[in-house]
């Protein structure tokens, strides 16, 4: 194969590259500038909570009921879509606030839709990654390390740019900014990925019909369901980032505009969180898999996430906060891409779609609920005590591979394996391990 050939081989994994990294930039503006928009508006934290209940409803839904129209639309046609919906819902926010005629419930209405436009498009380019990655001559590895660690960086620089931005022109402009970043990854995979086959719809797909639909969505779940260790990190998971939507949409807003600087400290916080997660990811991709995976997992889940609820609620500047958020960014960073290549490496190809929605659905279970908790606790205990009760919920998640057996399994073909201690795994030829949404 010629340079040439080998060139255009590699221009629909460097497009989806591309496309996811500026997508998540533009998700990250909006993950700062709608609660920071809704605290300027209302100065509610229980409606900023509100907003982060039916902002992440539909992400579940869409995640629940996906993945077999995916399969069918195509997953080139299913990305363009979703951020070409994303983009018209967010800009619609700054646009009807600046004609006077925003209400409370169109500012959620347009949230869920964007929610619910949201998960499509993101499983779409996830699952295209490991046929991306053979087309361009790439290992699976380097490619699930790629996708996270751009995604990774990119939410780095959306956090840096959405405090700068809030403070110096307002939540409105940075909202028609994340507006335009969905346009512009649109168009990346519009252009760059067409062609491949494995982004068309499948052609062989039994007639439309719900009973047909029915059966394609059960063997996502049932593929789901036959696994300890996949439901193991599932459940965990799931309480991880229902309280990391907390953390988000609601506590850290709080705390920066009621302790610290402001929307720059929130954005200067949130990028070293992100600069972290891209130094782990990419560390983990260089020297990572050289050890066990239960051990680096292990010890990197425990380290990511319930530190900085405590720091939070003990201190009130922001250098222990920020050192820790850069620490934990970087543990929280080599999570990924082992519950990536995992999954990648023992879901077929012809159900990937089907599993990857059920298991975003799973993970995503309590992002919902943890927005309008977060809120309600701040109203009626403080943020002190919100950030104690919530951190010690990310704890006791945290501790699973710990306590329960089926986290042994975790170990792939040729992959070293502890010895001695807690994390010794005893690895099963069939475990199958879902992807995460570790953030």
């Amino acid at each position: 194969m010629d340079g040439g050939q080998q060139a255009r081989d590699r221009i629909p994994l460097a497009a989806v590259l591309a496309a996811n990294s500026i997508s998540t930039a533009g998700t990250s503006l909006t993950l700062i500038g709608v609660p920071w928009f809704v605290l300027e508006t209302t100065g509610s934290a229980g409606r900023a909570g509100v907003v982060a209940f039916c902002a992440t409803l539909p992400i579940v839904v869409a995640a629940l009921i996906g993945g077999p129209v995916i399969d069918r639309i195509g997953r080139r046609r299913v990305a363009v879509a979703s951020d070409t919906v994303c983009g018209a819902a967010i800009a619609t926010i700054p646009l009807l606030h600046y004609a006077g005629a925003l209400e409370f419930w169109m500012l959620c209405a347009l949230m869920a839709l964007n929610g619910l436009a949201h998960t499509p498009g993101n499983t779409a380019r996830y699952v295209l990654v490991p046929d991306l990655a053979e087309h361009a001559g790439t290992t699976l590895a380097r490619a699930a390390s790629l996708f996270d660690a751009v995604s990774r960086g990119a939410r780095m620089v959306g956090a840096a740019l959405a405090g700068v931005l809030i403070a110096v022109v307002g939540a409105e402009t940075v909202l028609l900014l994340d507006a335009a970043t969905f346009a512009l990854s649109a168009l990346l995979v519009a252009a760059g990925v067409r062609g491949v086959g494995a982004a068309e719809p499948h052609k062989a797909a039994a007639p439309v019909s719900l009973r047909t639909y029915r059966a394609e969505l059960r063997e996502g779940y049932t593929y789901l369901l036959g696994n300890r260790l996949l439901l193991a990190v599932v459940v965990m998971v799931m309480f991880m980032n229902g309280t990391d939507q907390g953390w988000n949409a609601v506590l850290l807003p709080v705390h920066a505009e009621g302790e610290l600087g402001g929307a720059t400290d929130l954005g200067l916080l949130t990028a070293l969180f992100g600069a972290g997660g891209l130094t782990g990811a990419l560390l983990y991709g260089a020297v990572g898999h050289r050890f066990s995976r239960r051990a680096v997992f292990t010890v990197c889940v425990m380290l990511c996430g319930a530190p900085r609820f405590l720091v939070a609620a003990l201190t009130g500047t922001t250098l222990p906060l920020a050192v820790t958020m850069a620490l934990g960014g970087v543990a929280g960073g080599m999570l990924n891409p082992i519950l990536t290549t995992m999954t990648y490496e023992r879901v077929p190809q012809e159900l990937r779609s089907r599993v990857s929605g059920a298991l975003t659905a799973g993970c995503e279970l309590a992002m919902p609920v943890g927005g309008l908790v977060a809120g309600l606790l701040v109203e009626g205990m403080g943020a002190t005590g919100a950030l104690l009760a919530m951190g010690g919920v990310y704890f006791l998640a945290t501790l699973s591979p710990l306590v329960f057996p089926a986290w042994r399994t975790m170990e792939g073909p040729g992959e070293p394996v502890s010895s001695s201690g807690p994390c010794s795994p005893a690895p099963e030829p069939s475990a199958r391990t879902p992807r995460s949404s570790v953030s």
